[in-house]
């Protein structure tokens, strides 16, 4: 028996490394084309005068984040408590988790990461807000506490003012608890393909928003924080006069899915997240299929397109394997060659990121560096 130990798996590239010499699948991170897109997202933000806080659920890669943040960003979102832990442990100091927290495990890992950073969270229900008095009396923290309304996404948040001023009532007597402000965010409006139909229903939200700030204003409560919006709305949150600070996360990679929107204006983002996958069968010249399946890459928002070959179509992801429909290109079939990579543009980039360890970060066609997605899997 061979007594020689296993050999570890490589990483998928090295700095240096040319495009082809990646392993497949693995995600790829165009930084050109990323960098202005951050640039571009923190100038827009800073033009309006309104605070960029990103949402770190699309991307979970605290490189990302710290780039983020050196641009100008006055935080990051994520979306469960888990979730943060290595944004903190990377050394970012202001998360806001958007979204409401069930479970007293939940509020009391909250109610400790509120030890090392400065923590936020969104409540809809009095429970909710004596679970985290109870957790941060326990762990001796703060957190500032944000009260979620529903702008037309019917999913968590209170309906009206009224509904607002009940939830302070409770957090009056839980000095460790501070409300910061309100949380609205209709994600359906990101999604609407029309230029117009997306302002229309931006506008319909920040409506909302509006009234519930104005009705809080006149019983004597001020919201110091109206945050929301996401890369679909973000121009319109941006004009509203309503929100203070926005939540965009998809604008760093824009997916196939967001690469649908009709745009109009300045304000455009670049693909620059793509799936490196590699031609391992050549099947009857009709079709090639690739390494890249569904443990590859998410379908929820549609199939993959392949970048710079419109003759190419992805047609069908297996577990393993993506079937792809050659095209006649002059009149002859324009097949891929056997072992050649393509790369892929992802239809939903946060679950993508979701199933890779790592982001091949890219320039001029060569690995640059290589980026843990170190929040992978912390869903809890």
């Amino acid at each position: 028996m061979n007594t020689s130990p296993l050999p570890m798996l490589p990483p998928p590239a090295r700095p240096g490394d040319p495009l082809g010499a990646i392993d497949t699948p693995a995600l790829l991170l165009e930084l050109d084309a990323f960098e202005r897109n951050l640039a571009r997202m923190q100038a827009a933000a800073a033009a309006a005068g309104v605070a960029l806080r990103p949402h770190a659920k699309a991307h979970k890669c605290p490189a990302i984040a710290l780039a983020q943040l050196q641009r100008g960003a006055v935080g990051i979102c994520c979306q469960k408590v888990s979730e943060a832990l290595p944004f903190v442990r990377a050394g970012v100091r202001d998360i806001h988790i958007s979204n409401e927290i069930g479970g007293a495990a939940k509020a009391a890992l909250l109610a400790q990461l509120a030890l090392h950073a400065r923590m936020s969270v969104c409540v809809d229900h009095v429970q909710q807000i004596e679970a985290l008095a109870s957790a941060t009396r326990a762990a001796a923290s703060r957190l500032d506490v944000l009260v979620e309304i529903d702008v037309g996404q019917h999913r968590c948040g209170v309906d009206d003012a009224p509904a607002v001023l009940r939830l302070l009532d409770a957090l009056g007597p839980h000095a460790q608890l501070r409300f910061a402000g309100l949380q609205a965010y209709q994600g359906s409006i990101q999604h609407l393909r029309g230029h117009g139909e997306r302002r229309a229903a931006a506008a319909l939200a920040a409506e909302r928003a509006g009234a519930v700030v104005a009705a809080l204003a006149a019983a004597g409560q001020r919201c110091e924080v109206v945050t929301g919006g996401g890369t679909g709305s973000v121009e319109f949150d941006l004009a509203s006069g309503v929100y203070t600070e926005v939540q965009p996360g998809s604008y760093v990679f824009m997916d196939g899915d967001y690469g649908r929107n009709e745009v109009a204006g300045a304000l455009r983002f670049e693909h620059s997240l793509f799936l490196a996958s590699t031609v391992m069968s050549v099947g009857n010249g009709e079709r090639c299929v690739l390494d890249a399946g569904l443990k590859s890459l998410a379908t929820d928002s549609g199939l993959p397109g392949v970048w710079g070959q419109p003759q190419l179509h992805y047609v069908s992801a297996n577990d393993e394997h993506g079937i792809v429909q050659c095209g006649v290109d002059g009149g002859a079939v324009a097949r891929p060659a056997l072992g050649s990579q393509l790369l892929l543009v992802p239809g939903h980039c946060d679950p993508t990121l979701n199933l890779h360890e790592q982001l091949v970060a890219v320039r001029a066609g060569r690995v640059e560096a290589l980026w843990e997605i170190a929040a992978r899997g912390l869903s809890r």
